[in-house]
């Protein structure tokens, strides 16, 4: 396009010298001709980008690693001038996103859509959009941009593995499963309701269905056993231990995988076996705590159902090895969140012995903890991790050891020791 305009002014120019030495009115009509090709061309692909509308529609702005995003565009010309062309360049910066598209001609009032469907690889909370469009004029002398500055937002869950067993130490309660049993007190698990019999307490009356229904309804109860479960994830700076050929989004943000694997990264590992667990204990009724610093504190208190597991998995997507706070002075700042008979899960890649002592001062108040420990050397760590797994048994604390490489799902089925 430069080119092509400097040979229009240079010729545009020659004509009007030609012209002034001459005097001949062909060289004037010719420069004429030229400024105007020159200024409605101008004019063309500045209306070009106008009057145009984009439609950016997300199935749903949550995502996984191992699954697709799907998006559909839809760009509308809502002048009466026809659109020879338009090329929509999307900067998303979502890993893998490729939106970008040309647009063919488009009529008057008419539209065209595309569909965009981007595998999920990198976990993350990421931006899509802006959006910027450019078009030109028919004689390819101008270019006009322009950009649409709106954006959204899409997370990234974290990859899961399935989990059929992890075997749990037994608490103060009864750990097993759920006992689908009425209860003829008030406890925390409500199953249902019922129509009103005599002698029930009116406390129990659940004024929203009775008032719908007409009639006296109460609620029903259910004998529940299970003891709470807090998972405790270690992402403290000096327990990550990764290849150091490892690629970054951006350099700081989460690990981009090779061959579909999880990123040689103790961090990733990590985040995957918490997620995965979580799943499995959401799955299993179980009711599920979660702390750790990631590097900001999130705390999540113990809930049931899918609500609580995607706030886990929020949480996990964006987690990050940066905290400087140590795993025990992290348990010592928590201990107040983890009640007699809780179960204690701590994932962790650490050296530091220091929290085990922590983790036995925990046990000697009726908490169970139980460890799931990512070996560092394995990672290419320089100190071997004997000294801990020797403490862990001192201590009297079941630890599940994982290694890179190794299957999850087999990893995190074998017996504690």
């Amino acid at each position: 396009m430069p080119n092509r305009r400097n040979t229009l002014y240079s010729l545009l120019i020659l004509s009007l010298l030609a012209g002034l030495f001459t005097g001949r009115a062909f060289f004037f009509n010719l420069s004429y001709l030229l400024g105007a090709l020159l200024i409605i061309s101008l004019i063309w692909s500045w209306t070009a980008v106008r009057w145009v509308g984009i439609t950016r529609r997300t199935r749903t702005r949550r995502a996984q690693v191992g699954r697709n995003l799907e998006e559909v565009f839809v760009v509308t010309n809502r002048s009466i001038l026809p659109k020879l062309w338009l090329e929509i360049r999307d900067h998303s910066n979502m890993p893998g996103h490729r939106a970008s598209h040309i647009v063919p001609a488009l009529g008057p009032r008419a539209s065209y859509r595309w569909y965009v469907d981007t595998p999920c690889t990198v976990r993350g909370e990421f931006t899509l959009g802006p959006i910027s469009i450019s078009s030109g004029d028919p004689f390819g002398l101008f270019s006009s941009p322009r950009t649409l500055a709106a954006t959204s937002r899409v997370i990234v869950y974290p990859r899961t593995v399935p989990v059929d067993h992890f075997e749990l130490p037994m608490g103060v309660l009864s750990g097993g499963d759920a006992q689908r049993r009425r209860a003829q007190t008030i406890t925390t698990n409500a199953a249902g309701v019922r129509e009103y019999a005599p002698g029930d307490a009116f406390n129990r009356i659940h004024w929203a269905t009775t008032a719908r229904r007409e009639r006296l309804m109460v609620k029903e109860f259910e004998i529940d056993p299970m003891v709470d479960v807090w998972m405790f994830v270690d992402f403290s700076a000096d327990s990550l231990v990764e290849f150091p050929n490892l690629r970054r989004i951006n350099g700081t943000g989460a690990a981009i995988p090779t061959n579909g694997e999880i990123p040689p990264s103790t961090e990733e590992y990590a985040v995957v076996i918490a997620a995965s667990l979580a799943k499995h204990f959401i799955e299993a009724e179980r009711a599920l705590g979660f702390a750790a610093y990631v590097p900001h504190r999130e705390i999540h208190q113990p809930e049931r159902g899918n609500r609580q597991l995607l706030r886990i998995l929020q949480s996990l997507a964006v987690a990050r090895s940066f905290t400087t706070y140590s795993l025990a002075e992290m348990l010592t700042l928590e201990t107040p969140y983890f009640t007699r008979g809780t179960t204690l899960v701590v994932i962790t890649s650490s050296l530091d012995t220091r929290w085990i002592a922590e983790a036995q001062i925990l046990a000697r108040k009726g908490i169970r903890p139980v460890c799931v420990y990512i070996d560092p050397s394995s990672f290419g760590g320089n100190v071997a991790p004997e000294n801990t797994r020797a403490m862990l048994r001192l201590a009297k604390i079941p630890t599940v050891t994982v290694s890179r490489g190794d299957d999850l799902t087999a990893a995190l089925r074998q017996r504690p020791i």
